[in-house]
């Protein structure tokens, strides 16, 4: 079998990596540690800006399972822009977010930075990291921050 024209290779290669954001997002609303764990690469990182960074797979479904567990988050993900490298590359996604924390509703936005690779074919996070620019009670609403 021949390889893609470049054109359609890099189509691919973009469209790829815009789904892995959107199943990450499909992940966490599902509360599917191990599902979005398996998003990233074995030595993967993330940081979600409030802990310190979350290193390696294992790590991650461990994190993953604990904080899913008690919180609903619901994330809406969009306007990703993506800077192919060959296998490896760089993007930034854009994320509304909707949580029920400890029984209030919390509404939030901000952006993950992304690092790419793939790996065996398939395209995951080798890192993920998470600016709030803010999450407040839904009630108080985000004018003020």
């Amino acid at each position: 079998m021949s390889e893609p024209e470049p054109t359609l290779q890099r189509l691919a290669d973009l469209e790829a990596i815009r789904d892995l954001a959107r199943r990450y997002a499909h992940c966490v609303w599902q509360r599917d540690a191990a599902g979005a764990s398996a998003l990233f690469t074995e030595d993967g990182e993330m940081d979600t800006g409030d802990r310190p960074p979350i290193r390696g797979r294992q790590a991650l479904r461990e994190t993953y399972a604990q904080m899913l567990g008690p919180a609903r988050l619901q994330p809406f993900v969009h306007n990703h822009v993506v800077e192919l490298a060959g296998d490896t590359a760089e993007g930034t996604c854009y994320l509304d977010l909707r949580a029920v924390v400890d029984g209030a509703s919390m509404i939030g936005a901000g952006w993950y930075r992304d690092r790419y690779a793939r790996v065996d074919g398939v395209w995951k996070f080798r890192a993920r990291t998470l600016t709030m620019a803010y999450f407040v009670p839904l009630a108080e609403g985000w004018a003020g921050t």
